[in-house]
């Protein structure tokens, strides 16, 4: 049986005693003489979260899986902190037909008590990402209803989030009408942005207006007081700072359900 040996420390673990690289890599050797494995390789990750892929060393070790038969770790935690990454870890094993062992747990796919721990860690593995998915739709649906989502970290022009909602901007507010009534009246996005730059009127972020950004304010169905969130307008909480008859004027009916 040929044995790669995954050892990782996180920049809290380098601290506490036994957890060191070379202390890892010393008790995995030992167990390997002790089974009769070969090592076939030793991969030392150093200052890397468990709760992530993105490790180099980890990284190679699974794209040489060709040249071992069996994954050994000192600890389960070692090779993951996230049980959802464990569990697609262990299916990408199966897939290549390669064990997995962690020293202290007793974890050994190699024995039939093994693989039962395995699936029954892999069906809570599913259990929590269907939890947190279901989280995640919930949170998204309530910034639906409070005119806060698909915003990312920043906000449009015109809001200011502020205490959990989007509060108008009155300065702001002010040049969102006038942009409406300017293009209404025949401007174009062009003309429009000129005239604001000459009148020194900031734009996002005290930027320079151009005609991707008016065309954004022009298109925006925020500003009616509506939120897009998976594709169905929903009424938010924040206030509207031009009515429905002046955007629709603009960009059609809104497709409100």
């Amino acid at each position: 049986m040929r044995a790669a040996l995954y050892a990782r420390v996180s920049t809290e673990d380098q601290a506490k005693e036994g957890f060191s690289l070379d202390a890892q890599i010393k008790r995995m050797e030992a167990y390997c003489r002790v089974r009769g494995w070969d090592v076939a390789g030793t991969y030392r990750d150093e200052g890397c979260s468990g709760r992530t892929n993105d490790r180099p060393e980890y990284n190679r070790m699974m794209e040489e899986s060709d040249q071992w038969d069996i994954l050994l770790v000192m600890k389960m935690d070692r090779i993951h902190r996230n049980s959802v990454n464990f569990a697609l870890m262990m299916d990408d094993l199966r897939e290549k037909g390669k064990e997995f062992n962690s020293m202290q747990d007793k974890f050994d796919t190699t024995t039939a008590m093994g693989r039962f721990v395995m699936d029954i860690m892999q069906r809570i593995a599913q259990l929590e990402s269907e939890q947190i998915g279901e989280r995640v739709r919930i949170g998204m649906e309530y910034k639906a209803q409070n005119g806060t989502g698909n915003l990312g970290s920043g906000h449009p022009y015109g809001y200011v989030y502020s205490k959990g909602r989007l509060e108008v901007v009155k300065d702001e507010a002010h040049t969102v009408r006038a942009i409406y009534n300017m293009y209404t009246r025949g401007s174009t996005m062009d003309d429009i942005a000129s005239f604001l730059n000459k009148a020194e009127i900031p734009a996002k972020k005290g930027g320079q207006w151009n005609k991707q950004s008016v065309c954004n304010i022009l298109h925006n169905p925020i500003y009616t007081g509506y939120q897009r969130w998976d594709g169905i307008l929903r009424r938010g909480e924040q206030e509207p700072i031009i009515d429905i008859e002046t955007y629709e004027r603009i960009n059609g009916p809104l497709p409100i359900q």
